[in-house]
């Protein structure tokens, strides 16, 4: 049997060392070396001949962390490992998933090529921005849903007029999955952008007088969609809104804007690091999760049970 070892990049090494220790491993020495230019140089510090790595990295700013997280799979290759997979939180280049106008890159299949051409064996990833994503990639990837860290915080809420909402019409099949298990209903905020991170417009498609709502996205950026909708949502008569993000980008004005929003509270996972403390932000870990992956993976057990 292949050993386990686990490495992290810079970027997500706090989330790496929860995930290393709920799997009830050390995180492995990798350095990271950044020459004065700028230019970046990874070493591993042990052997990883024969093993089974596990690479960690979000694609948080700066991007210099791709660059890295494909140095860390090329050295991996080099030293003769005998899986790669790469553990991805947060794939933010899903958003880049097809030409929405004209001369533009696809940026996630991009991703996909490069971490395929430097040498990955598998993806492990979380609540991606598209499902289809997946066939982008010619090695496995491991779709995980943050489901099952969410269902539990929203059953302990025991909210009687529970109601479901998508902040755009692209995210209704992601609330219509959590109405479903609770057997609450759905309605949908349709919004019409001039620009990226701008709305021109917006209108809720369904009933919400009296209902405890909580809106359900894969991410949230700059906020602007969530807080317009919670605020219309609370307009049309609505008990309170609370919103479920898996992704905590919050770039731009976003922390203003969740903190002065009616938001009841913004529960989100620690995929990305939060670059500021608020009252209204609810931080649930993803370690276990992945730590249950890796080990199913390593068990050559289906996954599904990780799946509600």
């Amino acid at each position: 049997m292949s050993s386990v070892k686990i490495f992290s990049a810079t970027g997500t090494e706090y989330l790496a060392k929860k995930i290393a220790h709920s799997y009830g491993k050390s995180l492995g020495n990798v350095e990271t070396q950044r020459f004065s230019d700028g230019e970046l140089s990874v070493h591993f510090n042990e052997s990883v001949r024969g093993c089974d790595v596990f690479l960690i990295q979000s694609t948080c700013p700066p991007t210099d962390n791709i660059m890295e997280l494909l140095l860390m799979v090329d050295a991996a290759k080099r030293a003769s490992a005998a899986t790669i997979s790469v553990i991805i939180p947060y794939f933010g280049y899903a958003r880049q998933d097809r030409k929405d106008k004209p001369r533009v890159g696809i940026g996630a299949k991009l991703i996909a090529n490069v971490l395929t051409a430097a040498g990955a064996s598998r993806v492990i990833t979380c609540e991606l921005h598209a499902d289809q994503i997946q066939g982008f990639f010619d090695i496995p990837v491991v779709h995980l849903q943050s489901s099952p860290i969410f269902v539990p915080y929203i059953q302990s809420l025991n909210l009687e007029n529970l109601v479901f909402a998508s902040p755009d019409v692209g995210g209704s099949k992601r609330a219509r999955t959590y109405a479903k298990y609770f057997k609450a209903d759905i309605v949908i905020c349709d919004k019409y952008r001039e620009r990226a991170n701008e709305i021109a417009s917006m209108q809720v498609i369904g009933d919400v007088e009296g209902k405890d709502v909580i809106l359900i996205d894969d991410l949230v950026d700059t906020a602007g969609t969530l807080t317009n909708a919670a605020a219309i949502i609370m307009e049309k008569g609505a008990k309170s809104v609370r919103a479920i993000c898996t992704h905590p980008v919050l770039s731009g004005p976003a922390y203003d804007r969740v903190n002065n929003s009616v938001l009841t509270e913004l529960i989100v996972t620690d995929t990305l690091p939060l670059a500021e403390e608020s009252d209204k932000i609810r931080v649930l870990s993803v370690a276990d999760l992945f730590a249950k992956g890796i080990r199913k993976i390593q068990d050559h057990e289906s996954i599904s049970s990780l799946f509600i």
